[in-house]
């Protein structure tokens, strides 16, 4: 006969309903004892009748759940977060083995399987790091070979502090506060890059990304432009105080304004105000969101296999809808602020940099170290005196157009030899476009086409009756 074990509560019910068959005592007693019914009482009766003390046990007991993973899943999934995804959150994780494995498992049980592990998430809260390191200091005086104190010791070594940046209200609407910073990490793995980013407050929204060398106006212009394009203008800018935004004269009176930097300039015509801080907490809401991006785009772009700058810019404008849909809160359409969505033409026009130059001897303009020469629309050289004011025009897609007297022209490059020899070299003869045939209407091809094209329109003035 097999050892029945059963835990406090069932050897409780066991030992009350033995009682009470032996000595045949007061049913609704032994209920109250138990806290059930006399009709909950004769059930457990017949059950002692029939199985014994073996009836009490649950029927579950030593059996695994339906929904337990085998041991040869649950290896494959450690394995693979040891081998590949080290650097990744649970959270994150867990959506890499739906995409990969095909296996749905929640945050919870990855981090127990971890926590057996001894690997804790990059993104543990201080107390859970607190509570790991100080479980990991009791094993490591229990420790009995050296190759496991070192172990042990790695992984307290690798139990970093983390900070937390202060809450405040969501601004009411969308488009009210735009928060943008940059952030420098090796997201690559390997290469330090510059990701500027911008974040709507309301929303929680990347509403712009780009990936630059450094932290430049370039980039930030990156982040405008799609925020323009697909968004329209914003009301304020919530930066840090960096040179880009903002600078002072040293000479300057106190309370005079700021002098226009570049983009200041360019947010100024476009009606967006400029607001600064030193204080990175100010500005928490893009802080919060660089280091959630710092957890997740490398693993992702390890993954898509991105190596180049350029690459990874393209890669930024499908990722970053997929980071809204899953972060992003929904806010009723009509609460926005946005103005008017501008055009590829106008956002180029409005971003730019601009730049004075004088005209020298020769008619002519240095920018950038190359020579230009100022033209008209049909590519008539234009000549100004020396010493001449030029407001150099550098838009967004890099065209560069000078201003003299508020009138606009066109420039080109004088180059340091000539491109071809009239005496010595044989000018290529230049292709003539092919002129592009369009048929005539009574033309076979558009006849049928033409026909209803014609019953639309006398269907339309007339009526479809007559």
């Amino acid at each position: 006969m097999r050892k029945v074990n059963l835990n406090d509560m069932e050897e409780y019910k066991y030992k009350v309903i033995k009682k009470l068959v032996e000595t045949n005592g007061n049913k609704k007693r032994a209920a109250l004892r138990l806290n059930c019914t006399v009709r909950n009482v004769n059930r457990l009766i017949a059950k002692y009748n029939e199985g014994g003390k073996a009836a009490f046990q649950h029927k579950n007991k030593n059996r695994k759940p339906a929904i337990t993973f085998s041991p040869k899943v649950k290896k494959q999934i450690i394995d693979l977060y040891k081998e590949k995804y080290s650097d990744t959150n649970f959270r994150h994780f867990t959506e890499i083995v739906y995409e990969e494995l095909g296996v749905k498992v929640s945050d919870t049980t990855v981090n127990k399987w971890l926590r057996e592990e001894n690997i804790l998430s990059p993104k543990a809260r201080k107390k859970t790091k607190k509570q790991h390191r100080k479980l990991m200091k009791m094993k490591l005086k229990s420790a009995k070979s050296e190759k496991e104190r070192n172990r042990i010791k790695e992984v307290i070594y690798k139990v970093e502090k983390s900070e937390a940046h202060p809450r405040r209200p969501r601004c009411k609407y969308a488009g009210e506060m735009i928060q943008m910073d940059a952030s420098s990490y090796k997201w690559n793995g390997s290469d330090i890059w510059h990701l500027h980013v911008a974040i709507d407050d309301a929303t929680g929204e990347i509403v712009g990304a780009y990936f630059d060398l450094q932290e430049t106006l370039k980039g930030y212009y990156g982040v405008v432009s799609q925020i323009l394009l697909n968004k329209g203008i914003p009301a304020l800018f919530y930066t840090d105080r960096r040179t880009v935004f903002e600078y002072k004269r040293k000479n300057a009176p106190l309370d005079n304004e700021d002098t226009f930097t570049q983009f200041a300039y360019s947010a100024h015509q476009l009606g967006i105000e400029i607001k600064t801080t030193s204080v990175a907490q100010a500005k928490g809401r893009v802080e919060r969101v660089n280091q959630t991006l710092q957890s997740r785009l490398p693993v992702e772009l390890r993954r898509a296999r991105i190596t180049t700058i350029e690459q990874a810019n393209q890669f930024l404008l499908e990722y970053i809808k997929k980071f809204n849909d899953q972060f992003a809160l929904r806010l009723n359409s009509t609460k926005s602020v946005y103005e008017k969505q501008l055009t590829s033409t106008q956002i180029n026009k409005a971003l730019t940099v601009i730049d004075s130059r004088k005209i020298d001897k020769g008619h002519s303009f240095q920018y950038n170290n190359l020579h230009y020469m100022i033209v008209t629309a049909d590519g008539t050289d234009m000549y100004f005196r020396e010493g001449t004011e030029v407001m150099v025009i550098k838009c967004l897609d890099g065209k560069i157009y000078a201003n003299i007297n508020d009138k606009l022209y066109n420039i080109r490059v004088i180059e340091n030899w000539e491109e071809y020899s009239e005496n010595f070299d044989v000018r290529p003869e230049l292709k003539k476009e092919k002129k592009k045939y369009i048929p005539p209407v009574d033309h076979p091809w558009r006849q049928n086409s033409w026909k209803l094209y014609s019953s639309s329109i006398r269907n339309h003035l007339y009526g479809a009756h007559n």
